[in-house]
C-alpha cells in the first residue's frame, strides 16, 4: 500500500477544516433562508404574518413579532420546547434542520444575503409590468361577474363590465400555474410557486381581498391544483413525482400520493369528491382514492407525456392531453377487469393538433370542449360527436390557459403574448381582448382593453 503525498495530507485537512467551519458557522442566505421558505413562510408572510411575525426577509426575523425578535424563541418553538410546537399542524423539523437553525442562532444570527440578491415583497409596491406577463391561469367566479387572472407575484380579479380596475392579490409565489373558485365564490384557489424553491397553495377571501390560508409544497412549483366539490381539499400535483392533498381549512397536509414516475402536472377531483385523477409526464392518468390517498388503477393506455386535464361537470369522465397533440376522453371507471394494453376505458378522441396540449376545460353545461396549447389558437369541440364546432383565432403565440364562462357562451383564453381573449364559444368570434395588468406609462403601452 502507498503512502499519502504530503499535498493529499495537506488537501484532507482544508477539506476537514472547511467542514468544521461550515458546521460551525452555518450561513443565512445558503443554509437558514430556504429551511425558512419551505417550513415557515405559509403563516409568517406579509400577507398573513401569524404572530405579527414575518419570515420571508431578514429583516422580519430580526424584527420579530408580538413574542420579540425570532432569534430569541424560534428554535423552541420548532424543537417543542416551547408550545405549540411549529410548524403548527405539520410534522416536526428534521433534527438537522432544528441543530442548522440551533447553530446559527448560537454564532449570531447574521445575515450575509447578497445586496443583488435582495428582494422584498409589499403590499404598498404592487409590481411594475413594462410587458404583459405569459398568463398560465385563468377562472371564472362562478357568477360570470369576474375573471381571475394570473399574473406576477399576484393574481387579479377583473370585473368583466370594465366598472372597475382589477382587484390586486399579491403572494410569495413569483408563478400562479392554476386558479379555481370555491362554489360559493367565496374562496379562490391559487396553486403554483418560486421554481427550484417552494410550491405553495393559496386560498383567498375574495370579497376581502384577504388571503386566508398559504401551504408551502415540496421544492419546486406545484402544478394543476384543483379544488374539492365540497371546497374542504386541495389537490396539487408537484415535480417530485407525488400529488399532495391539503385540508383547506387548517393547511394540513392530509397524505401525498407517490404513484406517478415523473412530475405530475394536472389533477381533478371526481363528481363526488372522493376520487382523484392526477396525469404527468410519465403518460399515466392515475385514479387515486381521495379519502386515503391509495392508487386504484391508470385510467388511460399510455401513450405520450401529459399536461393537462379536464372533468366533465356531471359525469365521471375525463379529458386528457399533452405532447401527442390528440385530446383524449375516457372514463374514470373500468367495465372490465385491467389487462395489459387495454384501452377500454376510451370513449373517443379528438382531431390532432397543431401543437402539444397545454391547457384543456370542459363547458358547465357538459356539452363543448376547449382544447389549447403550443398552436395560436383554440379549438372547440361537441364533447359528444367530437367534432370542432369552432375555432378561436388572434393570439400571436401559444396558448397556456382555457376557461368556460358559467353559463357555457363564453370561452376565456391566455398564454405567451399576454393578452387575455374573450370569444363566443359557439362561434369563435372574438368579443374582447385586454392587457390584464396595469402597464407603465413610461413603456407608451395601453392600460386595459383593446
Amino acid at each position: 500500500m502507498g503512502t499519502a503525498s504530503p499535498a493529499c495530507v495537506i488537501a484532507a485537512a482544508f477539506v476537514c477544516l472547511s467542514g468544521a467551519l461550515f458546521a460551525a458557522e452555518p450561513s443565512y442566505y445558503r443554509d437558514v433562508r430556504p429551511v425558512l421558505q419551505r417550513q415557515c413562510q405559509g403563516c409568517h408572510q406579509p400577507n398573513l404574518k401569524s404572530s405579527d411575525l414575518d419570515l420571508t426577509t431578514y429583516e422580519g426575523f430580526a424584527k420579530g413579532g408580538k413574542h420579540g425578535p425570532a432569534a430569541d424563541f424560534i428554535v423552541k418553538y420548532i424543537a417543542g420546547e416551547m408550545k405549540p410546537q411549529m410548524p403548527l399542524g405539520q410534522p416536526p423539523l428534521p433534527a438537522e434542520q432544528i441543530e442548522l437553525l440551533r447553530s446559527w442562532v448560537a454564532a449570531g444570527a447574521k445575515d450575509d444575503t447578497p445586496p443583488e440578491a435582495r428582494e422584498s415583497l409589499s403590499l404598498d409596491k404592487p409590481v411594475v409590468y413594462l410587458l404583459p406577463p405569459v398568463v398560465t391561469a385563468l377562472a371564472f367566479s362562478p357568477d360570470g361577474k369576474t375573471l381571475a387572472v394570473s399574473g406576477n407575484r399576484e393574481v387579479l380579479i377583473h370585473s368583466l363590465d370594465g366598472s372597475s380596475p382589477p382587484k390586486r392579490l399579491p403572494g410569495l409565489s413569483e408563478r400562479i400555474l392554476s386558479l379555481a373558485f370555491s362554489k360559493d365564490g367565496s374562496t379562490l384557489l391559487a396553486g403554483g410557486g418560486t421554481p427550484a424553491r417552494f410550491g405553495e397553495i393559496q386560498l383567498w377571501d375574495v370579497a376581502a381581498g384577504k388571503l386566508r390560508r398559504s401551504v408551502t409544497l415540496s421544492g419546486d412549483t406545484v402544478f394543476g391544483a384543483s379544488l374539492s366539490p365540497d371546497g374542504t381539499r386541495v389537490a396539487a400535483g408537484c415535480a417530485d413525482n407525488t400529488v399532495r392533498i391539503v385540508d383547506a381549512a387548517s393547511g394540513k397536509e392530509l397524505y401525498k400520493m407517490g404513484a406517478h414516475e415523473n412530475w405530475v402536472l394536472g389533477t381533478v377531483f371526481g363528481v363526488d369528491g372522493k376520487r382523484i385523477v392526477s396525469v404527468g409526464r410519465d403518460r399515466a392518468a392515475k385514479l387515486t382514492d381521495a379519502a386515503s390517498g391509495a392508487f386504484l388503477e391508470n385510467v388511460n393506455l399510455l401513450r405520450g407525456e401529459l399536461a393537462a386535464i379536464a372533468r366533465h361537470p356531471s359525469k365521471e369522465i375525463v379529458v386528457i392531453g399533452g405532447d401527442e397533440r390528440v385530446p383524449y376522453i375516457y372514463m374514470m371507471d373500468r367495465p372490465k377487469n385491467m389487462k395489459i394494453a387495454d384501452d377500454t376505458t376510451l370513449i373517443r378522441k379528438l382531431d390532432r393538433q397543431d401543437g402539444a396540449i397545454a391547457a384543456l376545460a370542459w363547458s358547465p353545461d357538459g356539452r363543448r370542449i376547449a382544447v389549447g396549447g403550443a398552436a395560436a389558437e383554440v379549438n372547440v369541440y361537441d364533447a359528444e360527436s367530437g367534432a370542432r364546432v369552432s375555432q378561436c383565432k388572434g393570439h400571436t403565440a401559444g396558448i397556456y390557459t382555457v376557461a368556460f364562462s358559467p353559463d357555457s357562451t363564453v370561452l376565456a383564453a391566455a398564454g405567451f403574448d399576454g393578452m387575455v381573449r374573450l370569444y363566443d364559444a359557439a362561434t369563435g368570434t372574438m368579443k374582447k381582448s385586454f392587457v390584464p395588468v396595469p402597464l407603465d406609462q413610461a413603456t407608451g403601452e395601453t392600460r386595459g382593453s383593446r
